[in-house]
């Protein structure tokens, strides 16, 4: 099988939309972002990456604490917007219909309609380039009930979606295979 070289490029795939939540003097904001990924476990840790001019920087800057919101499917309109629209320009929180409430923190909004919301406090900010980094430390985890299967959260029942470079928006699909089980196969 031949490759094509195609120069450095963002490809690596998937990429998890969600939906980062600050307060913007005192109001609440969210964007839509696909670099996020966690990076650590002991402590948990995730990591964001948004443009340095982006109006929710500022707000993460002022309180060095945010939100990650993770959406179902069903909500994959309000994210777009919230991707395509300046919080200087709009009030996502009313035109989405969020119901935001806090918790842990105090001061990092978070939406009630996503099944999974993280509270982080900001550990680090740094400057690559086109992006800040934005690492968080989770210091709470929320999660819809009705997304438990035995007490932990499900996937199929979360419905994240994934942001592809082709400027798609995916649901994700079947088990494929047993994590930590059918590589034994092999030896």
């Amino acid at each position: 099988m031949s490759k094509i070289t195609m120069g450095p490029q963002i490809m690596l795939y998937p990429m998890p939309t969600v939906l980062v939540g600050t307060n913007v003097d005192d109001k609440p904001n969210f964007m839509a972002v696909a670099w996020c990924g966690i990076v650590s476990s002991i402590p948990p840790m995730l990591s964001v990456a948004i443009r340095h001019q982006r109006h929710t920087l500022k707000g993460i800057r002022q309180n060095m604490t945010f939100s990650v919101n993770v959406p179902s499917c069903e909500q994959v309109k309000e994210v777009d917007y919230c991707g395509i629209v300046s919080g200087t320009k709009a009030d996502k929180v009313d035109i989405c219909k969020f119901d935001v409430f806090y918790g842990k923190l105090n001061n990092a909004p978070l939406i009630e309609q996503c099944p999974t919301n993280l509270e982080c406090t900001v550990e680090h900010i740094l400057n690559l380039g086109s992006h800040a980094l934005v690492i968080g430390k989770i210091e709470e985890s929320h999660v819809t009930e009705n997304c438990l299967t035995d007490g932990k959260p499900d996937v199929a029942k979360l419905k994240p979606f994934i942001f592809t470079p082709r400027h798609q928006y995916y649901a994700f699909g079947d088990v494929i295979a047993k994590a930590f089980s059918c590589g034994k196969e092999l030896g």
